[in-house]
Order: structure tokens, then sequence, then C-alpha cells
């Protein structure tokens, strides 16, 4: 091969390897959108920082299937609406999969489930049952599944009970050891963050089928949920999981 020809072979490896290198450095950007206060899937930490069990996970997928990830805080009763609005790409963040939401998004395979219970002070000694037939004061997270299930526990005959809405669960807990609540409703697993060191207790559970929780995108972005679908078989065949949900106290 004459010097000529090698020059030219040589410079348009150059090229090939300049090009190669530059695709590999514009990953696609992908924003998850998560509540900014439901631990321990999606919240933001003392430093302000997003953390969860949802987010680590998140991650894990985003360096396996070649993806960078931003993490958005944001209020769970507009997460849906933001989603599909296009300002975050998908929901990541202990989303439960129901019939309602899945008119307006697709969710990836299920990866958690929880049931749902009421969470009250220590010293609250009033039966499960009658919290809802005595006037009390429930609180709950607006916009979950949660919220909606005592909605229609409120329409049923002899119930006598009052919705208390926050914009998180964490306000919800603030209130009731100062009384303005007598409960909290929510998912089991945030139950067990919420009580950890703290004079609460579980009263009981709602007498529901247990939700899966799965991520949520457009309807129209059936890339990015095969996408994400193959991320998380391959996360929960990894021993990474174990570790996360051991991590997150979730096993």
């Amino acid at each position: 091969m004459g010097k000529r020809i090698r020059l030219i072979v040589l410079a348009a490896l150059t090229v090939c390897f300049c090009l190669g290198g530059t695709a590999g450095a514009q990953q696609k950007t992908l924003t998850n959108g998560i509540d900014f206060g439901f631990p321990p899937f999606g919240f933001v930490d003392a430093q302000g920082n997003p953390a969860g069990f949802d987010v680590d996970s998140v991650n894990w997928i985003a360096e396996k299937m070649g993806f960078t990830v931003r993490h958005q805080p944001m209020d769970w009763d507009g997460i849906i609406p933001a989603l599909n609005a296009g300002k975050i790409d998908f929901i990541a963040s202990g989303m439960s999969i129901t019939e309602e939401r899945m008119k307006v998004v697709n969710f990836s395979i299920p990866y958690y489930e929880v049931t749902q219970v009421l969470v009250v002070h220590e010293d609250e000694n009033t039966p499960f049952a009658e919290m809802f037939t005595t006037g009390k004061k429930i609180g709950v997270q607006r916009g979950t599944n949660t919220h909606t299930l005592l909605i229609e526990l409120a329409k049923e005959d002899g119930k006598n009970f009052e919705i208390i809405p926050y914009d998180s669960t964490d306000l919800s807990m603030q209130d009731l050891p100062l009384g303005r609540i007598h409960g909290s409703a929510m998912d089991s697993s945030i139950a067990r963050e919420v009580k950890k060191d703290k004079p609460f207790k579980v009263s009981g559970t709602f007498d529901v089928a247990p939700d899966a929780y799965g991520y949520a995108v457009r309807k129209a972005d059936t890339e990015l949920l095969n996408t994400l679908n193959e991320g998380l078989k391959q996360l929960m065949a990894d021993p990474y999981w174990g570790e996360l949900k051991k991590k997150w106290e979730l096993e």
C-alpha cells in the first residue's frame, strides 16, 4: 500500500472514530417525574437531591439502556397532565397501575405490590372500622389511588368521615401528631417509612386488592415503553435489585 493510500485510509478511520465518539457522547436525556415527598420510592432528600428506590432503579436502567436521566420533582396530582403535555418523559415514582390511569397513559410491567393502610397516632384506640363511621378527619395525599379509595368509601351507607387532602403524605404526617387529623391513609410501603422511630402505628388495612406499581409513559411512546420494560427485566434479574430492596427496606 502506498504512502498516499495509507494516509487516506488513516484519515477515514479517524473520521469514523470521531463520529462514533460524538454519537456516544450525545446520549438522549429523558426526564423522570417523581413525587417530592413519597419515600422510599421518590422524594427530595435533606440536601435537596432526588432520592429513593425508583430514582436508584432508573439510574441503573438508564446506564444499561444507553440514555441519560434527569429526575424532576413535582406535585403528584398534576404529574400525569405534565407527562402528556411533554414536560416530562415518563413517571417512575411509586405509581399504582389503575384502569382510570390506563385510559390516558401506558404502564410498564409491574415491579412492586402494596396494600392500602391507615396510619394513626400510637395513642389512638378507635377500632379501624369506626375511624370511618364516627366523624374522624382522615388525611391523604391528593391525586393518589388511596385518595380515590377514600372518595368511594365515603359514598357507602353508614360512613361518616371527612377527607383532608394534602400535597404529600409527609405533610399529613406533620398534622397527625398535632391533632388536625385523626389518621392518614397511604400505601403500606410508605407507612413503613413514616412510622420508623415515630409515635405512629397502622390501625388497619383496607379491604381492597393490592396495587401494583409501574412506570408510566405517554400512549404514543411505544419505543420508550419497550426500553423501560427491557431495563426493568434486566434490573429485576440482577443482584442489584435485591441490594436496592434491602437498602430501601422494601423486602
